[in-house]
């Protein structure tokens, strides 16, 4: 069933299963009991389940039928018993079971210890040693028999090691079965995610060809990769696409997104904690700095085969302080990095260099997002073929280009293909400018809001704020995610966007301080230049600064009557803000030093108030009308 690199399908990596789930068990323990009651929640909640038929166990050797539906299930539950390994046909079962486990594309396998211990299949202890004296005493005479059990008891010591569930008394078995089911169903509903988003990516499947022959996740040890490229070539989207598909064959996996982002104001070991909840599965605050981190992540992770994605790192402490080296973790891990600067990832490291798009899948790309699923008329070809030649195979380019023109008529196509060939020499930032002047002035300001404060918060609340200056937040929203401008995580609901749409905004908002209007701040340096220049504080909208120790002029903060935004750090208790302009609608300040408001200040409009760890003993000294 594998694919040569150069296939346009993707079905390899997400294969199409006839059942969800195959349930393993031995009758006469669990028949009526644990598994009619596991397969009835199986059923209810929508998941295709094989349960073999009493009938068709017959013989030594488990029939066609079942051999089929075994390699046909997703994920095999497997139901230890007590009188499990009397089985010969359980055994054969498992054996099956656990070598499509090990093959590309395998099975997900959960074992369930029903009132044995896991140890006792470990090591075929108890009950397990009884059933193989037996089996012994039964083929002693036989080798080929004899290979035989030996194939049972490894196929048993390998399906212990597997994380599963423990069923024995005090364990409340419908909650049990519950956890099971959601557990399975959240996994199903995942695939189909993924498998949707797979066939979606032009070109998927030569990158990731590529990438497994450097990762070689057959091989028992530990490897780094470095995913390397220009901004906007997909280095994320193949990282990702890698992690979706393969994660199930590592005991823990962990994709740390946007670490550069996230690194900011010496915050790594907040993402060191990250990594270690994610992987241990305990939410937890492990270290409370990033020299400590360095210590226990290899202390508990070094015996873990573990799969771990750093996206996007820049600083060399990045990697040294998450991923120090392949002694940091058991064997069989893989770490993959993805970055712009080839020097950040280690000498001895395989690096993928992320080539752009050819000719044929960057026309693919760019049709994709213009014209969606309709046929384009010919009287576009010549324009996409000079789009397509002006972005260079570069998918981000593509994405954002193609998604400007969509529904556009021919005259707007003749003028941003204009547009797009005169900034052809200049920087990818300036060229993706043009899908920011093809906004409308509403949506221009929630999109620069976006890209220099709220990228990477939770949608919900940003839209709280954004329709306080604006009614048709959700719709803009909407707009911007049509262009491929923003786009909502499927996990936590947060905005995200690209690095280098990020970039465009603060660009454009960076040339609108040239010209004497900046309309937000987010550097200490700018914030002097506007403190210190009172003429220049009327167009500010917004200031986002909670980590920085400013001073204030009463001056400047009385001009900013367009003040809308503001996120700051008071330099001292003295230093307090005489005023606050009454559009302000989202105003932050932890450790709010002093005991009021300013008495002038008028909240009508105020949606977000954020004053965490504050003195504040009341707002003002008399009632406000």
């Amino acid at each position: 069933m594998a694919s040569s690199p150069s296939s346009t399908s993707n079905s390899h990596y997400c294969p199409r299963w006839k059942y969800d789930v195959f349930l393993s068990f031995r009758g006469v323990d669990t028949r009526n009991n644990f598994t009619s009651h596991l397969h009835k929640g199986l059923i209810n909640g929508g998941i295709s389940t094989f349960l073999d038929d009493e009938k068709l166990q017959d013989g030594d050797s488990i029939s066609k039928e079942l051999v089929q539906a075994v390699e046909e299930s997703q994920v095999a539950v497997i139901i230890f018993s007590k009188k499990y390994a009397t089985s010969r046909w359980c055994l054969n079962e498992l054996v099956k079971i656990m070598e499509c486990k090990e093959k590309e594309n395998g099975q997900t396998v959960i074992p369930v210890f029903y009132y044995v211990d896991p140890s006792h299949v470990r090591y075929q202890s108890e009950s397990f040693a009884e059933a193989f004296a037996k089996h012994e005493s039964r083929y002693k005479d036989d080798i080929e028999g004899m290979q035989k059990v030996r194939g049972w008891r490894n196929a048993l010591t390998a399906a212990a090691d597997l994380k599963g569930h423990n069923i024995h008394d005090g364990i409340n078995q419908s909650k049990e079965i519950e956890q099971i089911v959601d557990h399975i169903s959240s996994k199903f509903c995942k695939s189909a995610r993924f498998l949707s988003y797979l066939q979606d990516v032009v070109g998927i499947n030569a990158h990731l060809e590529e990438l497994k022959s450097l990762l070689q996740i057959k091989i028992d040890d530990v490897r780094i990769v470095g995913i390397w490229g220009i901004g906007g070539v997909g280095k994320t989207t193949i990282a990702k696409a890698f992690f979706d598909t393969l994660s199930d064959q590592f005991k823990a996996a962990c994709f740390l997104a946007d670490v550069k982002e996230k690194a900011r104001n010496n915050q790594l070991y907040s993402l060191q904690n990250t990594l270690l909840s994610e992987l241990l599965r305990k939410n937890n605050n492990y270290v409370n700095n990033k020299y400590d981190g360095k210590c226990v992540i290899p202390n508990r992770l070094s015996s873990m085969k573990v799969l771990i994605v750093l996206d996007d790192i820049d600083e060399r402490d990045h990697l040294e302080y998450l991923a120090g080296g392949v002694g940091w973790f058991g064997n069989g891990s893989r770490v993959i990095v993805t970055t712009r600067n080839r020097q950040l990832i280690e000498k001895d490291a395989a690096i993928y260099k992320v080539p752009t798009l050819p000719d044929d899948d960057a026309m693919q790309l760019f049709n994709q997002h213009a014209f969606k699923n309709e046929v384009p008329d010919e009287c576009f070809k010549k324009f996409s073929l000079e789009v397509v030649n002006h972005a260079k195979g570069l998918p981000l380019a593509l994405k954002v280009w193609g998604s400007l023109l969509h529904k556009k008529g021919l005259i707007q196509w003749t003028r941003t293909v204009d547009q797009i060939k005169k900034k052809s020499n200049s920087e990818i930032v300036e060229k993706l400018k043009i899908s920011y002047d093809g906004l409308e002035p509403e949506e221009q300001t929630i999109f620069l809001d976006i890209a220099c404060f709220f990228r990477g918060d939770r949608r919900k609340e940003v839209m709280q704020i954004a329709e306080s200056y604006d009614s048709g937040a959700e719709y803009i929203l909407d707009v911007l995610i049509d262009k491929s401008l923003v786009f909502i995580s499927k996990y936590d609901d947060k905005i995200e966007m690209h690095d280098l749409i990020e970039d465009m905004g603060k660009y454009i908002v960076k040339m609108q301080k040239k010209s004497g209007e900046p309309s937000r701040i987010w550097n200490d340096e700018d914030f002097k230049d506007v403190m210190m220049d009172n003429m220049g504080t009327m167009p500010v909208e917004a200031i986002w600064l909670p980590h920085f120790e400013l001073s204030f002029r009463k001056e400047a903060m009385k001009n900013m009557q367009s003040l809308r935004i503001l996120c700051i750090h008071p330099y001292s208790e003295e230093d307090f803000i005489e005023y606050l302009p009454s559009n302000l609608r989202c105003f932050v300040l932890h450790n709010y030093p002093w005991k009021l408001l300013p008495e002038n200040f008028n909240p009508r409009r105020l949606v977000h108030l954020d004053l965490r760890k504050s003195s504040l003993h009341y707002l003002w000294k008399e009632t406000k009308v």
